[in-house]
């Protein structure tokens, strides 16, 4: 009796999928979307000129405009009478009436050749996100000199 020797399978038969090229493709997508991609950042940086420790005697050349943000998110101008309410919509980003009293404020604080100095109160559990919106509107009119207050004038 002869012996049938069984035929092993030939891997020839098996279909291959080569991915090298897919592989390369992927990888020039990648650096196409990575070159294109433009990062816009939100958040402006605010280079601030902080108070000293010890107060000085002399005045400064500008009267101070006074910004107030209240626990509601509101921004109010000025203090005592003189104090009127701006943008109260917590819900935009965008202070468009707080950003035209300061472009008013820093081109006539600028026309009298003196640098434009911002008074900031805000109350205790006022969103720390409306706080970084008016640092935002004061640095996009490159303002620089910020203080942090807590007095308000009893007027």
């Amino acid at each position: 009796m002869a012996r049938h020797r069984r035929a092993e399978p030939l891997d020839e038969d098996e279909p291959e999928l080569n991915i090298s090229s897919l592989i390369d493709i992927c990888f020039l997508l990648l650096i196409y979307f990575l070159v294109t991609t433009t990062i816009k950042a939100k958040e402006q940086d605010v280079d601030m000129a902080l108070p000293s420790a010890a107060p000085s005697d002399t005045q400064p050349d500008i009267q101070p405009m006074f910004i107030k943000i209240d626990v509601n998110g509101s921004i109010y101008l000025n203090s005592g009478p003189a104090q009127e309410i701006l943008d109260t919509d917590v819900s935009s980003r965008e202070l468009p009436q707080l950003t035209q009293r300061l472009e008013m404020y820093a081109s006539a604080a600028r026309a009298a050749d003196s640098q434009p100095l911002v008074q900031l109160y805000v109350e205790g559990d006022a969103k720390q996100q409306r706080v970084v919106d008016v640092l935002n509107a004061l640095a996009h009119q490159e303002i620089g000199k910020v203080t942090f207050t807590d007095l308000i004038d009893p007027e």
